[in-house]
């Protein structure tokens, strides 16, 4: 068992664009890396044979609130883990909770202790607390395992920012001791990342920065972006933190976002990414493409027979035709949900493959600026 590495492999001399590799016990990880995020042990209408083959995914998320409600841990420890529950045997990463400590804000109380929820199917009350948070995540078995934050919303006040970063800050601190106190589950290494927090302001996110990096964790996540704030603060705050994380450990923004805030936050030096966008814009009828956005929804495409997008290394985008799917989605076929969320994954990972690419080759910058356009552009 060896704990999670990260090896810098090329930096980009025209921005702080970088590729790196990183190794987990359940394989490598090429950076800058998207993962899609499967919630409660499924990416939504996607199997894990299409991840793998189709969308070509390196890592995948799991929810701890989720997944805590349902299976249930006794479910989960008796599989011997998310891993072989859902027969996935890439790395795994699962996000701690916090974010439904912001998302689902009016199920739950919130104290030094931790959070109170309301379950949202039963009504039945959890206390999660960071000692709960690593035990649950110990259980479901993630290589990459969060620490417990709260998220506050993007409009937030110094004050409530300032007070809701300390409160992170001492749960992180509860967070480690726990972590450290306890196995390994089930005979590889897991692997706690710590979660800047701070809101919008410069001075609070680089006290979190310097808190954080202080721990020494095998990586380092940017949290509190993309609820709420205009988008060139997501990019000002991303590239401070950066600037004020450790250069020799992966950095992952959590919870971003379009693919051409993908590109921009790689440009600003981050390595890893989810969002539920991919998934949920095509189960709506929006799919991204390399030649801009497409709403299949419209008549425009009925008779539309070219690929949905043969620019892409993947064959479920190049074998069917915009008219085809347009006819699956509106005839409601459960098959559109999943074509059109297969290729909105698969391009996500087209875009880091190439961004990775791009990187080495040294031209980083002007694809980024020119793709950036053209994939805003609605068709």
């Amino acid at each position: 068992m060896a704990s999670l590495t990260f090896q810098l492999q090329h930096t980009d001399k025209n921005s702080k664009a970088r590729a790196g590799k990183i190794t987990t016990d359940h394989g490598e990880i090429l950076t800058p890396i998207f993962m899609p995020v499967g919630t409660v042990g499924s990416v939504k209408a996607v199997t894990q044979q299409q991840l793998h083959n189709d969308v070509k995914a390196q890592i995948i998320l799991g929810n701890t609130y989720h997944l805590f409600l349902r299976p249930a841990l006794e479910v989960m420890e008796a599989a011997g883990g998310l891993h072989k529950f859902m027969g996935w045997n890439k790395p795994i990463l699962t996000d701690s909770g916090g974010y439904q400590v912001f998302s689902l804000s009016q199920n739950r109380k919130l104290s030094e202790e931790g959070a109170l929820f309301q379950n949202h199917i039963d009504g039945s009350k959890h206390l999660f607390t960071p000692e709960v948070v690593i035990d649950i995540q110990r259980i479901i078995g993630g290589d990459i395992i969060m620490t417990f934050d709260e998220c506050p919303p993007g409009g937030s006040e110094y004050n409530y920012a300032k007070t809701s970063m300390e409160l992170t800050h001492r749960w992180l601190d509860r967070c480690i001791k726990r972590f450290d106190e306890t196995e390994n589950k089930y005979g590889y290494s897991q692997n706690l990342f710590p979660i800047v927090q701070g809101g919008v302001y410069h001075n609070l996110r680089k006290i979190s920065c310097e808190y954080i990096s202080s721990k020494a964790a095998t990586g380092n996540a940017i949290g509190g972006l993309s609820v709420g704030e205009p988008t060139e603060k997501m990019y000002e705050i991303s590239e401070l933190c950066c600037d004020n994380l450790p250069t020799d450990k992966p950095r992952y923004l959590m919870g971003v976002g379009t693919p051409w805030n993908i590109l921009e936050c790689i440009a600003l030096g981050i390595d890893m990414f989810d969002c539920v966008m991919p998934t949920r814009n095509g189960r709506n009828a929006m799919l991204f493409t390399s030649n801009g956005v497409i709403n299949i929804d419209n008549k425009k495409w009925e008779k539309d027979f070219s690929p949905i997008d043969d620019e892409i290394d993947c064959e479920v985008s190049n074998q069917y035709s915009k008219a085809y799917l347009r006819h699956l989605i509106k005839s409601k076929e459960i098959l559109g949900l999943q074509i059109a969320s297969i290729h909105n994954l698969a391009f996500y990972l087209d875009i880091v493959t190439k961004a990775r690419e791009h990187i080495a080759a040294g031209d980083f910058v002007s694809w980024k600026n020119e793709m950036v356009v053209k994939w805003q552009e609605r068709l």
